[in-house]
């Protein structure tokens, strides 16, 4: 019995939306199964909204993770220009800091050799310019640049492109099921409160902080990967930002914060906490609105309090299982398979920036798995419409 499609993806999310164009341009029959009406409205959305290397996962020496990163962001800069562009970011230092300017300026210069994008020290007698930034024992400000992006739209373009190549797209698909035997997996799911069932030869599993919930509903169940969900919560205020992004150290934990101009805004965030609920039920905690606006205050003269707050947002970020704390953990991607399931690959974590290399690294691992196919373009090459 030949299936209905080569692959079938479940999540219609950035890194399901990468493995479909990554797919696609094989020369694969794909399909994508989003429980919500349209791509990138779960996890997707709810990111910083940056296309970036990730200057802070130097500290942690993720030095491949940042590299690629940043050659990805190169990519994006040149075939979506209407969707990520390259923004100033300001990184304040004070007596208080615990990155003294020394480190900042030593994490720049090797974030300029990886990325050929240089950084400058912005004089004293600028700092005054600088959107209300606090100048009392400010020792050094340095200016860089860094990409930026509406994170749901990327989404739904590279959905789009999957789809101008050939992949289909499933909304409103609530997956309930998968039975593999060799050869041939089958998918249940409803639709519109109808029982539906499509087969294919493997399923990539890229839902996100759903990972495991989908592997339970999985015959034989994969072995399940050790993962920590981790909630990050994002401010917007009223306010504008004339001079570009800030990137501040949290003077509660020493940890990065980024602080942007989004719409007719003021961004703020993220937050990093460990979450054991569903995440079908993801709220911002008000203890991680008053951290924001905590942080806020200490950097900049005009103080907000929560009224001045017009909306919060948070998401999950998948995240290996450590004891470490979240903020200095690994964000490598890790594509998990094991023998148990062969033709189950479960895409846990990914970096909003990397996912077309997270996308074209899953296809690479499951095309043994699969008939050859005649491939249609390179999709480092390939404008997003």
């Amino acid at each position: 019995m030949n299936p209905d499609y080569d692959i079938l993806i479940i999540g219609g999310g950035i890194q399901g939306a990468g493995c479909a164009q990554a797919a696609a341009a094989a020369g694969y029959s794909v399909v994508v199964l989003e429980q919500y009406d349209r791509p990138g409205l779960g996890t997707s959305c709810k990111s910083s909204k940056l296309i970036h290397g990730g200057l802070r996962y130097l500290e942690t020496a993720q030095f491949r993770l940042v590299y690629e990163c940043l050659q990805e962001r190169q990519l994006l800069l040149h075939n979506a220009p209407h969707l990520v562009t390259l923004e100033p970011f300001y990184i304040p230092v004070y007596k208080h800091s615990i990155r003294k300017p020394w480190l900042i300026r030593l994490g720049l210069t090797l974030y300029t050799l990886l990325s050929g994008k240089g950084f400058a020290s912005i004089p004293k007698h600028q700092w005054d310019n600088l959107d209300g930034l606090k100048t009392n024992d400010l020792l050094a400000v340095f200016k860089y640049y860094d990409g930026r992006t509406d994170d749901q739209r990327l989404t739904a373009s590279v959905m789009q492109s999957a789809q101008q190549l050939g992949a289909k797209f499933i909304s409103c698909a609530k997956f309930t099921a998968a039975e593999c035997k060799p050869d041939l997996c089958t998918t249940s799911y409803q639709l519109n409160d109808e029982n539906q069932q499509l087969s294919s030869r493997v399923i990539i599993n890229a839902s996100g902080p759903w990972a495991n919930l989908v592997l339970q509903k999985v015959k034989p169940q994969p072995a399940i990967a050790g993962m920590d969900l981790v909630l990050g919560t994002h401010i917007i205020i009223s306010g504008v930002l004339a001079q570009g992004m800030y990137y501040v150290e949290a003077p509660q934990d020493q940890r990065a914060v980024f602080v942007m101009p989004w719409h007719e805004g003021i961004m703020i965030g993220t937050t990093e906490i460990l979450f054991d609920q569903s995440p079908n039920h993801v709220e911002p905690p008000e203890s991680d609105i008053e951290y924001l606006i905590d942080v806020y205050n200490h950097y900049f003269a005009n103080t907000i309090t929560r009224k001045d707050v017009t909306r919060a947002f948070a998401g999950l970020r998948v995240l290996p299982a450590d004891s470490g704390s979240a903020f200095t953990r690994s964000r490598e991607i890790m594509i998990h398979n094991d023998q148990t399931n062969p033709q189950v690959f479960t895409v846990y974590g990914g970096k909003l920036t990397a996912y077309r290399a997270t996308g074209e690294r899953t296809i690479k691992l499951i095309q043994k798995m699969l008939p050859k196919r005649d491939k249609k373009t390179d999709v480092r090459s390939l404008r997003l419409p």
